[in-house]
């Protein structure tokens, strides 16, 4: 333990508050809340912990604390921080899964909608729908019924929709707001479980169509009742009455949490949510922390009630989210609770072997990478692929890869700017250099090893960019291929030499899953600025098509082929005007006969 630490948790108060790990180049790795900031912190860097906190622990170099006046404060503040840093550790807390919900629109000529975003537009909303074709198939049902308007945007004629009953047509006949009003009234009160009244009405309305002779009519009518058996029944229904509340569960076990939510939805059990993670700090904080993200980010409407285990703190919970948090003592709502925590144990001991199988493709292959190259573990890696045909459009992609996992949200496309010809060590030089200067000038994480798909030529000229021009000592690494282009060994240090790897490791099936996937990465890019390229360069050679109209050309026919084969008119369309369409077209034809 390092002497900075150790006066740190020598002077830590017992008070509440958050407490920030940092790693070594003083990133936010962790973030906690504790009643008691002394006794939490300590913890970690005392007695012993499972092998998931010790790799934390292993990476912290030094924290933070901020106090706080009670728990809740406590619970606030590390929902904010946790949003502010997404620190690594956190980020399989959250819960960033999003539902449709079925939406009737606030406009003069209302629409039933479903979307995965709730806004305060004035709308009504009703959901969530875990399962998404269920929430479709009730939109189509009550398209069915009310025939809403269906246009995003006004037309200037009748549509399908009218002539096939769903849509009173507002573009060209006029729709009394009162209609309106009736229709969404019905609505709102289906969604809110009177689907058995809707019910009613239309068979009262069947037998009165067929008894005056309507049997087209009555048909209809039965066969909306149909339509409407047909959803709600699978719907499994769990509760007597008809509120709409989420039950929350959860389990613990060797230092992973499952947390199980129920969707109950007008009484009856719609869909469930199942989320895991490792947990770092009390089991009880962590649920803390997942339920508050689960609502405040505005992924999940808070429902009329919110049931929670007999260990949570009902009442912090009530304040916490602004809403009806309750812990059920009895009965049938309390059995739904235990229900929610058997779920939850037996996902999790399902998801075990699972988890433990990930782990070893994943962060154990991460550590052992890193043992085998002498270097602290590669926790952030960052690989290099070059991608051009005899130098044509020349392009670089950067993937990223996170504890073994790939990080989209990391990734990176270079269109190389100053070197002509196939010269694939200039263009690494290149794109390096790009790159860490940008993070250099941002302040922003450095990769702990960089991945170059290549041999000693391209680690070399990564090496000069890094170690003499920017002053970075970062690893660099390269993947040499075999005859069959497949990754034959891993090369690294100056001059490059071979690292040993077995080829049945999990640490060397990582290395071929980052090189395969840069590589996919690097392709996939080079090809659509090559379509791009093509299509342009014709565009280039016709008087009144600038930048302006290139993009407008672009956006409308995407592809060369496609532009081939359209017709002078067609071009017009575009937002071209005729004398150039012309001369686009000739231009086409004579490049056609070329």
């Amino acid at each position: 333990m390092e002497t900075q630490i150790k006066e740190k948790l020598s002077i830590l108060p017992a008070q509440p508050g958050c407490y920030l790990m940092k790693n070594k180049q003083g990133t936010i790795i962790y973030v906690g809340k504790a009643k008691v900031l002394r006794n939490r912190v300590r913890s970690y860097f005392t007695g012993s912990n499972d092998k998931k906190t010790q790799r934390l622990v292993s990476e912290i170099r030094d924290f933070e604390y901020i106090i706080t006046s009670s728990d809740l404060e406590a619970l606030v503040l590390e929902q904010n921080l946790i949003k502010k840093y997404e620190p690594r550790y956190n980020i399989l807390l959250k819960d960033d899964k999003t539902y449709p919900f079925i939406k009737i629109t606030k406009e003069e000529h209302p629409r039933l909608i479903t979307t995965r975003k709730v806004k305060k537009d004035g709308a009504k909303y009703f959901g969530p729908y875990p399962n998404a074709q269920a929430a479709n198939e009730t939109k189509k049902l009550l398209d069915r019924l009310y025939p809403l308007r269906k246009c995003r945007t006004m037309p200037d004629r009748v549509c399908l929709y009218y002539h096939i009953g769903q849509c009173l047509a507002p573009c060209e006949f006029d729709v009394p707001k009162e209609t309106n009003q009736q229709m969404i009234q019905e609505m709102t009160s289906f969604l809110n479980g009177g689907h058995k009244e809707i019910k009613a009405s239309i068979e009262k309305k069947m037998y009165e169509a067929s008894e005056k002779m309507e049997f087209e009519r009555a048909k209809e009518l039965r066969d909306q009742i149909k339509h409407i058996e047909a959803v709600m029944e699978k719907q499994k229904m769990t509760m007597t009455d008809q509120t709409n509340r989420d039950v929350f569960g959860y389990y613990v076990d060797r230092g992973w949490m499952c947390i199980q939510v129920f969707f109950v939805r007008q009484g009856k059990l719609i869909e469930r949510d199942v989320s895991m993670f490792p947990t770092y700090q009390d089991p009880l904080d962590d649920f803390y922390t997942f339920i508050g993200q689960f609502y405040l980010e505005e992924q999940h409407k808070l429902p009329k009630e919110i049931f929670v285990p007999d260990a949570a703190d009902d009442g912090m919970l009530k304040e916490f989210l602004q809403a009806n948090v309750r812990k059920p003592q009895r009965g049938q709502k309390k059995e739904l609770v235990k229900l929610a925590e058997k779920n939850a144990k037996m996902a999790l001991n399902e998801k075990f072997q699972l988890i433990e199988r990930d782990e070893k493709r994943t962060i154990h292959a991460v550590e052992k990478l890193g043992e085998a190259m002498h270097i602290d573990t590669p926790h952030r890696i960052e690989a290099f692929d070059n991608s051009n045909i005899q130098g044509v459009d020349p392009v670089s992609a950067m993937v990223s890869f996170l504890d073994g996992k790939p990080d989209k949200k990391q990734y990176r496309k270079y269109k190389v700017k100053t070197v002509e010809g196939p010269d694939d060590y200039e263009s690494m030089r290149e794109v390096v250099r790009r790159r860490y200067l940008r993070l250099l000038k941002d302040e922003l994480p450095l990769p702990d090893l960089i991945v170059i798909d290549g041999g000693s030529g391209q680690i070399s000229a990564a090496q000069e960019i890094l170690a003499d021009e920017l002053g970075l000592a970062i690893p660099v690494c390269g993947l040499a291929k075999d005859d069959k282009h497949k990754t034959s060994q891993l090369m690294m240090g100056d001059p490059p030499r071979k690292v040993e790897l077995k080829k049945t490791s999990e640490e060397f099936y990582l290395l071929q899953r980052i090189q395969d996937e840069v590589h996919r990465f690097a392709i996939s890019f080079h090809r659509n600025v090559r379509k791009q390229s093509m299509f342009t360069s014709i565009l280039d050679e016709v008087d009144g098509i600038g930048e302006k109209r290139k993009r407008q050309l672009l956006k409308e026919f995407g592809s060369l082929k496609r532009l081939k084969e359209a017709s002078v008119e067609e071009i017009e369309r575009a937002g071209v005007p005729r004398a150039v369409a012309e001369s686009l077209a000739e231009t086409i034809q004579q490049e056609s006969r070329k």
